[in-house]
């Protein structure tokens, strides 16, 4: 591939990681409630006492052992996703203090959600392969046959309900981003897609 077209899109995949984790650090100073996978970091951190950006980066790594089985194969974006996000996201926790009264924490967790949603397009759409969470649903959904959403839903319920019982933040936030990311991703995809216009369509990771 042309070096020329191949050093914009990792400045792409580069970019929605940082943005990801800053979304993430967001969400979580916001204090209404978190992503499913979020909610099993926090908890695990708060159990632990080590970093939130430690522990995303140990469940990415958890998370993308989970593929061995399933024969996934990560790419250049898979593994730069499991590096890069827990770093990002707890520079963001490091340089942004909890917010107070609800109006502010509202403002700060549509903030977050929003550039998630972009960091989600910018990331997936340099195409450069799915995430750890993307790739073990996928590779689930190939291995026994069930519907996408019925692998979603079972993977992201049991993220959440640990993450609960650890001590993770759940909340209205939670409830707002398994309704809206859907819909915001579904525009921020392909706002950034760097799929050539000439080839065929790839097959969708859900």
């Amino acid at each position: 591939m042309p070096l020329l077209h191949l050093v914009p899109r990792l400045l792409q995949l580069l970019l929605g990681l940082f943005l990801f984790g800053i979304a993430s650090s967001l969400m979580i100073r916001a204090g209404i409630g978190i992503a499913p996978w979020d909610v099993l970091s926090q908890g695990i951190a708060l159990r632990s006492g080590w970093g939130f950006g430690v522990i995303t980066n140990i469940v990415g790594v958890c998370v993308l052992l989970m593929w061995v089985p399933l024969r996934q194969k990560p790419g250049l974006g898979t593994v730069l996703n499991v590096l890069l996000i827990g770093p990002s996201a707890q520079l963001g926790l490091n340089l942004l203090p909890p917010v107070q009264g609800l109006p502010w924490q509202l403002s700060l967790y549509a903030a977050g959600l929003v550039l998630l949603a972009v960091a989600t397009g910018l990331y997936i759409g340099a195409r450069f392969g799915p995430g750890p969470r993307d790739g073990l649903m996928t590779g689930l959904h190939a291995r026994t046959g069930w519907a996408i959403w019925k692998v979603r839903t079972l993977i992201e319920t049991c993220a959440l309900a640990v993450g609960w019982w650890l001590g993770g933040n759940v909340g209205w936030g939670t409830l707002a981003f398994a309704l809206l990311i859907g819909p915001l991703c579904g525009i921020t995809l392909p706002l950034f897609d760097r799929q050539p216009r000439t080839a065929a369509p790839a097959p969708s990771t859900g």
